[in-house]
């Protein structure tokens, strides 16, 4: 006969412990490698299935979901200027607090971009060193060969992202100092008359952003890409 008190209480309570068990490794991993101790990080992975390759696969996925949140954003930040004109007064300062908040959330998508694309780069190098030592220690020399050829298609096809990232990524930088400068010009000018002389810079800003999200949309197709041979 089964003794009732013996029964879990709460059949679920196991899975959230378990969920919330894996949250904290997954937190303690990413500060692992923000902190630099790649090894561990990697080593705390393998314990959960996953080895370099995966980690690699996935924030490929996740550098390609933050170009997309980026672009969204610097989109945002644009329609928000926009919207400065026809308004007066009072109006203003309303449009303008929200605009202050868009600057400061493009800054932010900005920052996770560029963390992102520096924590697949990590990976990837990773990846190639330890790729290297274990061709190394193959003996049988077709699977060496075929090995290492695998190794320089994977190599050259994460160039190709490479430099699609790092085109995205500059593009991010003249496009926020001029943001800045027109938020913090609005900052001491706010009025109708000010807003109106800005137009031309603008039209500036937006083709600049235009530029910046074709720039993204390329990198994004380039993970796109990537992702699928993996």
């Amino acid at each position: 006969m089964t003794d009732r008190d013996s029964r879990p209480k709460n059949p679920s309570a196991s899975f959230k412990c378990s969920g919330a068990m894996r949250v904290a490794v997954l937190m303690t991993a990413a500060l692992l490698f923000a902190a630099g101790c790649q090894t561990t990080y990697y080593a705390v992975w393998e314990k959960m299935g996953k080895e370099k390759r995966h980690l690699l696969k996935d924030n490929v996925e996740k550098v390609r979901e933050d170009q997309a949140e980026a672009s969204e954003q610097f989109a945002s930040v644009v329609d928000r200027i926009k919207a400065m004109y026809g308004f007066e007064g009072g109006e203003l300062e309303d449009v303008y607090e929200k605009l202050s908040e868009d600057y400061r959330a493009c800054e932010e998508r900005a920052d996770a971009v560029r963390d992102r694309i520096d924590k697949v780069e990590r990976i990837a190098a990773d990846l190639f060193k330890e790729w290297e030592a274990e061709i190394a220690a193959i003996e049988n020399v077709k699977f060496k060969s075929k090995s290492r050829a695998s190794l320089q298609d994977t190599r050259n096809r994460f160039a190709r992202l490479q430099r699609s990232m790092a085109r995205a990524e500059a593009s991010m930088d003249p496009v926020l100092t001029n943001l800045q400068d027109y938020v913090l010009y609005l900052k001491h000018n706010l009025n109708a008359q000010a807003v109106s002389s800005l137009r031309k810079e603008v039209t500036d800003i937006e083709a600049d952003v235009s530029s910046l999200i074709a720039d993204m949309n390329r990198s994004i197709k380039e993970a796109d890409a990537f992702v699928k041979t993996m």
